[in-house]
């Protein structure tokens, strides 16, 4: 069992993100027996900022003064405490260059931004990929009741890395489903990434400037995946007690044009008026 480290209040971003940056050099080859840290960050006492709030909805597309949390926002809540993890010494992956692939989310309830809640975050697994190591992170939103979570997400990372081999196997190439029907199109400004980084905090510098996005690789700077699929959320409308499911598959370019798609439970992200894909999603309402 992983210990239980209590912290009075969610740490401030900027500092894991430089710590992270300094330590990623030391693990560029990461061991393949490597160990994910066996820890739990927990603030009890987590309250919603409504202002915070307020500029969450705004950027992301979702109405203003709801009742409820848009299904993305734990996410928002819960990701100092994963970058608090995931730049210690004893995480073995580097934090520059990690790749956020997926995330899953089940929402048991709406829930309200007036409540108090405990937040959870851990590192659960380790795992080999064909293309790297890929970090498991859960994070749980309890009442303040102790009935336990009613919002939990598994996000998975993915760090780029020699392999021995020995690895998950390439799954085998799938026929390429039939487009979903586009709905919408969006023009990306620029900016988008600063003013989705100075509303949930993530100042990653691949979404910041062409100049810091050069340095990772990019042509431009890129959309946060997170905002990309509570984009797509906000226009789906999905609320209440719910299953998401998300893969990211391809980086946005600011400025740029995308168009979004959906049909029945399912949903996708796609370029301009092309066919390359950026998201596909999936949204379950939960019965019983």
């Amino acid at each position: 069992m992983p210990r239980t480290l209590t912290l009075t209040s969610t740490p401030p971003l900027l500092p894991l993100m430089l710590r992270g940056a300094l330590t990623s050099p030391l693990k560029r080859h990461p061991r393949p027996d490597a160990q994910a840290p066996r820890t739990q960050l927990l603030v009890p006492g987590t309250h919603i900022t409504p202002s915070h709030l307020t500029a969450y909805e705004r950027v992301c597309g979702f109405a203003t003064g709801r009742p409820e949390l848009p299904v993305t926002y734990p996410h928002v809540l819960g990701f100092p405490l994963a970058m608090r993890l995931m730049s210690e010494r004893a995480f073995p992956l580097p934090l520059l260059g990690l790749v956020h692939t997926s995330i899953d989310i089940t929402q048991q309830q709406d829930l309200s931004p007036t409540d108090t809640y405990e937040l959870a975050v851990s590192v659960r697994e380790l795992r080999p990929h064909r293309r790297g190591t890929e970090a498991v992170v859960g994070t749980e939103l309890r009442t303040g009741d102790g009935d336990g979570a009613v919002w939990q997400s598994t996000s998975t990372y993915l760090a780029r890395h020699r392999t021995s081999g020995a690895t998950t196997e390439p799954r085998p190439e799938a026929p390429a489903p039939e487009p979903l029907p586009p709905l919408a199109h969006w023009d990306l400004s620029g900016d988008l990434g600063r003013r989705y980084a100075a509303a949930s905090g993530d100042r990653n510098p691949i979404h910041l400037h062409p100049l810091t996005a050069r340095a990772f690789g990019f042509p431009r700077a890129i959309a946060h995946g997170m905002w990309t699929v509570a984009r797509c959320l906000a226009e789906f409308g999905a609320r209440g007690p719910v299953h998401v499911q998300a893969q990211f598959k391809a980086p946005v370019l600011l400025p740029g044009k995308v168009t979004y798609a959906a049909k029945g439970p399912s949903f996708e992200l796609r370029a301009g008026q092309g066919q390359r894909i950026h998201l596909t999603g999936r949204v379950t309402p939960l019965t019983g």
